[in-house]
């Protein structure tokens, strides 16, 4: 049984949303406070983290700064607030979604699964790998490990934007459009942003451009998408 974690301060809310991930065998712990929201995200074993982004004593993006940074499992942001600037730093801050309210419970359902399903296959592929290294010019991808080394030196990459950059490695030369790069990467046709895909690019090439000059090795190719130059 798979444990989810809902920092949620909206009570009502929160047990709905509950009821349905149980009824689909999933244990749901309920936070209503941000800060011991954190504390258990930290200290405990969760699978998945549904995290509120307006709570009273602490915001969520600033939880999911501190979780990602010590944690990998599914962040899903949900918010009232529609404003494109929100979804963008909350991705970028290494959400895996973010959830506009209102919203159906079977949406959330269908979201927690499908992001529940890409970790659990990532964790597979991860055990099935045997060192695996890619290497590309400068730039290293210890495929086992999971780390991202630029002439020895390590750059901190979230579980997306490795899969991405590793995904664009693999198959370079060609050109991904944002549709192709959101279903190959979060497994999800219809149950997300694209625009997801847009934040990664940019935090891939910005933590690779501030250590050493690859400001050609990932090309918007304009109303087409993304090309990894070899």
């Amino acid at each position: 049984m798979k444990r989810i974690l809902l920092v949620e301060d909206e009570l009502e809310i929160a047990e709905l949303e509950r009821d349905y991930l149980e009824i689909n065998e999933m244990e749901v712990t309920i936070e209503r406070n941000g800060a011991r929201g954190l504390e258990l995200a930290l200290q405990d074993e969760f699978d998945l983290i549904i995290l509120d982004i307006m709570l009273p004593d602490m915001s969520g993006f600033d939880i999911c700064r501190e979780i990602r940074a010590k944690k990998e499992m599914p962040i899903l942001l949900v918010s009232a607030r529609k404003e494109d600037i929100d979804k963008i730093r909350g991705l970028g801050l290494g959400a895996d979604d973010y959830i506009t309210k209102p919203f159906s419970p079977s949406e959330l359902v269908a979201r927690v699964k499908a992001h529940l399903a890409r970790y659990e296959r990532l964790a597979k592929n991860n055990i099935a790998s045997q060192n695996e290294i890619l290497q590309v010019h400068d730039l290293t991808l210890d495929l086992d490990g999971r780390k991202v080394f630029v002439a020895d030196q390590e750059i901190i990459f979230t579980t997306k934007e490795f899969d991405l950059l590793v995904f664009l490695a693999k198959r370079p030369n060609r050109v991904w459009n944002k549709e192709q790069l959101f279903e190959q990467i979060w497994g999800m046709q219809a149950a997300g942003d694209v625009s997801t895909v847009v934040v990664h690019i940019r935090k891939i090439r910005e933590k690779l451009e501030s250590h050493g000059d690859f400001s050609e090795s990932i090309e918007t190719i304009w109303g087409a998408g993304y090309r990894f130059n070899l």
